[in-house]
């Protein structure tokens, strides 16, 4: 073999790793000049494609595939692109409150328009679950909850609608059926599957019987959450320990709105106030509820809150969602509602909000 051939066929293997390397850097979107257009750049600014989507192209960062929307001869196309250039899933995409999808651990879903029915596409543009559900949820870890035989009901002209009846089942990303009798339940954190011979005996976990026989046992975030608070936090409370259980940075309302003060200062200042209002839900007339959401982007941007958004910029509620403690207060004139807000964090639930209307705060 000669020199030169050596030298090519190095030079070739050089590049197909530079080509497989690039496809596994996130490319970036970015605005034309006049904001109108958006089009992706990698993470050295080079332009990998030249702004031409319309603001309904959702993915703030294009990892594997994105449904996009473009404008050509005064028709709107609206297809999913893969990194790789392919178009798939013409007029397919899948629309919820006026968003289409977002890539979820390397999947996207597509709603086929003849048949009305939802189906997945992989990171490759394959069609790895066929359109024959009446609804899909994203992919968390691995697995979907899929609708299936239910009917449409429209409940505000032709733009609002829920399903009613069917079968819902939770199935695998190769569309086969894990469990057949899985309701929809937005509580549960898919990332803590078991699976046992026997229904599992931890108090904050939800059994379901598989089709194989064996149980799949998911923690319940809210049951998970309260039994942080009355075992651990809640124990021996104090200001140290209320701090290291918060993030760095607290938001909290005042009489001039909303204002942000390091975790030390605002809960050094006002830690008998935290406490007691925080140990009010031990108290059996306490009129109190939790509620699960997702980070506000408008209120916790920034670097440090990349991790619990998705590429489209959404809330990664299934396993990082918020939990609020809200606590009503009223007499014969006034009524208000106290909010302590927690993040679920990779080093457990972290106090970030706070709103207390019955007390003064600084």
């Amino acid at each position: 073999m000669t020199i030169k051939l050596y030298i090519l066929i190095f030079l070739t293997a050089i590049s197909n790793l530079t080509i497989l390397g690039q496809s596994n850097v996130t490319w970036t979107s970015f605005w034309n000049k006049d904001t109108t257009l958006i089009g992706y750049k990698d993470e050295n600014g080079v332009v990998k494609i030249e702004p031409k989507f319309t603001g309904f192209t959702s993915a703030g960062k294009f990892e594997n595939i994105i449904a996009v929307v473009e404008k050509s001869n005064d028709r709107w196309k609206s297809y999913y692109l893969t990194k790789q250039g392919k178009i798939i899933g013409r007029d397919s995409l899948h629309i919820f409150d006026n968003t289409p999808d977002c890539e979820s651990e390397g999947f996207i879903r597509f709603r086929d328009k003849k048949n009305d029915k939802a189906g997945m596409f992989n990171k490759n543009g394959d069609i790895v679950i066929p359109a024959e559900y009446n609804d899909l949820t994203r992919v968390r870890n691995g697995m979907i909850i899929a609708l299936k035989g239910a009917e449409k009901k429209y409940w505000d002209g032709e733009e609002h609608y829920s399903w009613i009846g069917g079968q819902e089942l939770l199935i695998d990303t190769n569309n086969n059926v894990l469990i057949d009798d899985f309701k929809l339940n937005n509580n549960l954190n898919f990332f803590s599957l078991e699976k046992t011979e026997t229904p599992n005996s931890d108090i904050i976990r939800k059994s379901f019987l598989a089709v194989d026989e064996s149980y799949y046992s998911f923690v319940d975030f809210e049951k998970e959450f309260v039994q942080w608070l009355k075992k651990d936090l809640y124990n021996n409370l104090t200001p140290e320990k209320l701090i290291n259980a918060s993030l760095d940075t607290i938001t909290w309302e005042s009489a001039e709105g909303w204002d942000k003060t390091s975790r030390e200062k605002f809960i050094t200042d006002n830690f008998s106030i935290l406490k007691n209002g925080l140990f009010e839900i031990l108290q059996p007339n306490c009129e109190y509820f939790i509620s699960k959401d997702g980070l506000n982007p408008f209120m916790f941007d920034g670097v440090e809150f990349d991790k619990y958004f998705n590429n489209c910029g959404e809330a990664k509620e299934w396993i990082y969602p918020t939990m609020t403690i809200i606590i009503s207060h009223k007499n014969k004139k006034d009524f208000s509602q106290n909010h302590y807000e927690f993040l679920r964090t990779d080093n457990g639930y972290k106090l970030i909000s706070v709103a207390i209307r019955n007390e003064k705060i600084r």
